[in-house]
């Protein structure tokens, strides 16, 4: 698949992977769309990318906002090639110290808004028959890493929400992918949720020297391009435990069989 000439929408692209993903599909001659909360650090990254570029800033909890970014996004450039669910808040704190709300903020946008901006989104890609949605979940989706409950619980649902949904669209053209980021040397760890919701302000070693986002970005991108539906990108013990939770390729197979076979079509009449 080429990049070139196609559009792309990103969430959380103001700074990070998302940024770097921005950067990166400019390089490879996509437009890109850039959403976020902060509006001066969109049109930052807006004018570090090569191509022709569109910020639509929006909180992805505000459904309303994030419709009528839809709108936008849509009637823009002839329409939307690719997706990027990226918008994310991690987590360090016990399970048995974490306020409830900690779980609920972080489940709202890391997984609930994905949904919702992802399902806002399906019937124009639908009605294309083409497309690429891109779900970043976390290696923390595949593995349960302590002091990130809420987290993993996110991470674990938008990869579960993909998985499911790539099935449904396994005969319609739409490409879902599903990424699972070790440690990248972005902010995630300094803006995470501590026990009582405040950010933790402070970063980890294992992040600040983990994979540089340019390079993580050409490396989803890579994968994309080669139709990976599942893609790892770590590198030691991370990548190890990955790997060792990877869905083999003839599961997702025998999943879009199911639906070849008719199967929601049969579910659906005996309802």
């Amino acid at each position: 698949m080429s990049y070139d000439g196609q559009c792309w929408w990103i969430t959380g692209a103001s700074s990070g992977i998302g940024a770097a993903l921005a950067k990166e599909l400019g390089e490879r001659g996509a437009r890109v769309i850039l959403s976020g909360r902060d509006e001066a650090r969109l049109a930052e990254v807006a004018g570090e990318i090569a191509t022709e570029t569109m910020t639509l800033p929006f909180d992805v909890r505000d459904e309303d906002a994030m419709l009528a970014a839809t709108e936008k996004a849509i009637e823009w450039s002839g329409g939307v090639d690719g997706f990027v669910a990226n918008a994310g808040v991690s987590q360090r704190s016990r399970a048995t110290k974490t306020d409830m709300q900690v779980y609920r903020d972080i489940i709202d946008i890391d997984l609930t808004a994905q949904i919702a901006a992802t399902q806002a989104l399906l019937p124009h890609l639908a009605a294309r028959k083409s497309g690429s949605l891109l779900f970043i979940s976390s290696i923390a989706g595949k593995v349960g890493v302590p002091m990130r409950t809420a987290y993993c619980a996110a991470k674990f649902g938008l990869a579960g929400y993909a998985d499911a949904l790539r099935a449904e669209l396994s005969q319609d053209g739409i490409g879902v992918h599903v990424i699972y980021p070790g440690s990248i040397a972005t902010n995630v760890s300094r803006n995470a949720l501590s026990a009582d919701g405040s950010a933790r302000g402070r970063s980890d070693d294992v992040i600040d020297n983990g994979i540089a986002p340019d390079e993580a970005a050409k490396t989803m991108l890579d994968a994309v391009a080669l139709n990976q539906r599942e893609i790892i990108v770590a590198e030691g013990m991370e990548e190890a435990m990955g790997e060792m939770r990877r869905t083999p390729d003839q599961l997702f197979d025998q999943v879009a069989a199911m639906v070849a076979n008719g199967y929601m079509e049969k579910m659906e009449a005996d309802g």
